[in-house]
């Protein structure tokens, strides 16, 4: 009685193997050289022969077949249906919808996660000037001495515009090196809002809120000297796109802490998995941008030294993303 399944075996096998042959050939093909390595006649043979697979790993399993047939079956089908219907797309075609589709569809639907991020850092910087206003010692209670150097309330105002005007900076050699620190400087404090959003919003609000309260006193004691108008170009040949980076990464992170707090009809685990995709998008975005604010800030700012012009490329670079933003992926399914 042993020996009667394996000699039924034997005979399913034996009167479709040479199909499960040709299937077996036509998956290999198009998984080392892709599906559009098959012509019109090839494909539609392998969608033929993956029905009749898929048919017999049924029947198969109805009766009860020796396990080393279902198993190869199985692998067979399984790696069928992934030739004919996952999607066949290279890293080209993944990249070229990133910047086409998904990235600015991803910015748009979290316009309301950005704009907290933007309230977040207003607030910073409005608290921070008028306290500095009130009393200008408030500005080490914001800004570290290691960061602020000699540029404090104590500076002269001689001094605090040479640092928007200072010339030793166009060495190449100097510029690459203070580019690359930035740009490591401000992919941290990217990744930290991105990171801690996830804990119910809290900590990236209150570090988005600590990045504008760092930027309100600087523009207080640069406003203090009448120097208002030209730190406003200074910052903005790259600060338009850095902070806007900053921001977008906090949304990302406020869009999980968000989901954590409020998921609605779903579990908190399936609503953090459908905001996922969008919120690493933007933590892209985010690295995008501030690999172009590093390059802004260590070469463009200190080598364009007009603050009209550094108006000019600055709010001209912003506009370009905030285009892409709201106008790409329209339209298209």
């Amino acid at each position: 009685m042993s020996e009667q399944p394996l000699i039924r075996s034997a005979r399913f096998r034996s009167e479709r193997e040479a199909d499960w042959s040709r299937l077996e050939n036509l998956v290999s093909q198009a998984e080392k050289r892709g599906a559009s390595s098959l012509s019109l006649d090839e494909a539609q043979e392998l969608a033929g022969l993956y029905r009749k697979a898929a048919t017999g790993l049924s029947v198969a399993r109805d009766i009860s077949m020796d396990r080393s047939l279902l198993v190869y079956l199985e692998s067979l089908v399984s790696r069928a249906f992934l030739t004919v219907y996952a999607p066949q797309e290279n890293l080209t075609g993944v990249v070229a919808r990133f910047f086409a589709e998904s990235a600015p569809r991803a910015v748009r639907a979290s316009a309301g996660a950005i704009g907290l991020a933007t309230l977040a850092m207003v607030l910073g910087f409005f608290i921070a000037w008028a306290l500095f206003a009130a009393d200008p010692a408030w500005f080490y209670t914001f800004v570290p001495a290691e960061l602020a150097g000699e540029r404090g309330p104590g500076a002269s105002t001689e001094m605090l515009r040479s640092v928007l005007f200072d010339q030793e900076a166009e060495l190449a050699g100097q510029l690459g090196v203070f580019a690359a620190m930035l740009f490591s400087h401000n992919t941290r404090v990217a990744l930290f809002a991105f990171a801690l959003g996830v804990f119910a919003c809290v900590p990236s609000f209150l570090l988005t809120v600590y990045n504008g309260l760092v930027l309100g006193a600087f523009a207080g004691l640069y406003a203090n000297r009448d120097l208002g108008y030209e730190l406003f170009g200074w910052l903005s040949i790259h600060g338009v796109t850095e902070l806007s980076a900053i921001i977008i990464a906090a949304a990302g992170g406020f869009r999980l802490g968000l989901a954590v707090l409020f998921p609605g009809q779903m579990t908190r685990k399936d609503a953090l998995r459908a905001v996922s995709r969008d919120a690493a998008k933007l933590a892209v975005v985010s690295g995008i941008m501030l690999l172009a604010a590093g390059l802004l800030e260590g070469f463009a700012r200190q080598l364009v030294q007009d603050t009209e012009v550094r108006l000019l490329v600055g709010w001209s670079i912003g506009a370009a993303w905030l285009s892409w933003f709201l106008l790409a992926g329209r339209g298209r399914t």
